[in-house]
């Protein structure tokens, strides 16, 4: 008996006929419009209440419900934490200079050893950063080969898409991670092979055969060509010249689970703001440094900082929270949200070398140098 002789070919059928769940309304297809040649047929994915609409592809984000718990009220700012940083003393600022140089092959060590320090000046800036740690859900309709799963489509209600359980990942932390729903996984035949197990092999056009690499098909019979015996013809070597291929979309398993996919994502939503300093250093620099922490805070949903001494600090604050807080609970669930402000070091030293005036500026932690107008430079050229 011939092995697909039990599983009848699946029949075209109209678009009405996709299955509807609770809940899941709206997810289509990504290719409705225009379906390829061996897309799913319609009738693949059953109807799941609370799940109208989820089609394969995707669809968009799934709002999340009201959160339950009542809003707390706005916290007050820090108190009388310690505003200062000690000051760069002025060998810190010349073996800052000196490793600076020396990581730069083009640079001599003259101003560093004979140039003098005229005067230091602070410059020291806040840098508020705010994180919003989040939690989206889509779902759309997947299938899988068929390995004796038990099809449960249907033996109880589905949970709605914010039902689901699913394990989130250590806070600010970015995590994706798919989860069949319960109660939508039904078994279907291949719509690639129609329950055969094996497809047509693209590589040969299911001839079995191919041009000969050696003669390229020329097919000489004087002298014939010893690699295809002067046929021309080479046995396909992707389907062993029989072909056909095992089916890529059942894996040879002729049937198919189909079952709603749920992708939960989680995300944390960076942003910062540097409150603007005037001693000329380049602000995209202080991105890679760090500075002394002078308050973090973690809530379900962050406030405003209130009376903070530096009323830029307290003005970004208040417009990244409203930003965040709009832009992201529309579509996903905020988890928690973060608010760190540092003092970030910055020192201008001025200097003398050869009777001019330069400068360089010591920042950071770690005591990062920017020194734009380095006198003592030259072009190197590596052969």
């Amino acid at each position: 008996m011939n092995s697909a002789a039990a599983y009848s070919p699946l029949m075209p059928t109209s678009a009405n006929t996709f299955s509807s769940v609770p809940f899941y309304e709206g997810n289509v297809s990504a290719g409705a419009m225009y379906p390829p040649v061996m897309a799913p047929q319609a009738n693949m994915f059953g109807n799941v209440p609370g799940y109208e609409g989820t089609v394969p592809g995707g669809g968009g984000f799934l709002p999340p419900p009201m959160p339950m718990e009542p809003v707390a009220p706005p916290q007050p700012g820090p108190e009388n934490p310690e505003w200062s940083i000690p000051s760069l003393s002025e060998d810190e600022a010349r073996t800052a200079f000196k490793e600076f140089v020396s990581s730069h092959c083009c640079y001599g060590d003259a101003p560093v050893t004979q140039g003098v320090i005229t005067s230091m000046e602070p410059f020291n800036t806040f840098r508020y950063r705010l994180e919003t740690f989040t939690e989206s859900r889509s779902t759309e309709w997947a299938h899988k080969p068929h390995e004796g799963e038990p099809a449960d489509f249907y033996a109880q209600p589905a949970p709605r898409p914010w039902e689901v359980q699913a394990t989130p990942p250590k806070l600010f932390s970015d995590h994706t991670e798919k989860v069949r729903v319960p109660y939508t996984s039904s078994v279907k035949e291949c719509h690639t092979c129609h329950a055969a197990g094996t497809e047509q092999c693209r590589e040969c056009s299911g001839s079995g055969k191919k041009t000969c690499p050696v003669c390229n098909g020329a097919a000489k019979s004087d002298p014939a060509c010893t690699h295809c015996n002067g046929t021309g013809k080479d046995r396909c070597t992707k389907c062993d010249g029989r072909g056909k291929k095992q089916c890529e979309t059942c894996k040879g398993k002729r049937q198919l689970l189909t079952y709603i996919e749920l992708k939960v994502e989680w995300k944390n939503h960076v942003e910062a703001h540097l409150v603007e300093q005037s001693c000329g250093l380049k602000s995209d620099k202080l991105s890679s440094v760090k500075g002394k922490e002078l308050f973090k805070n973690s809530q379900n949903l962050a406030y405003p900082l209130l009376g903070f001494p530096n009323p830029a600090v307290s003005q970004a604050s208040e417009r990244l929270i409203k930003e965040h807080q709009t832009k992201n609970g529309q579509t996903s669930r905020i988890l928690q949200q973060r608010q760190t402000v540092e003092l970030i070091p910055i020192t201008q030293v001025n200097y003398k070398w050869k009777d001019k005036s330069y400068v360089y500026y010591v920042y950071g932690n770690e005591r990062k140098v920017s020194a734009d107008d380095y006198p003592e430079t030259c072009c190197c050229v590596i052969l």
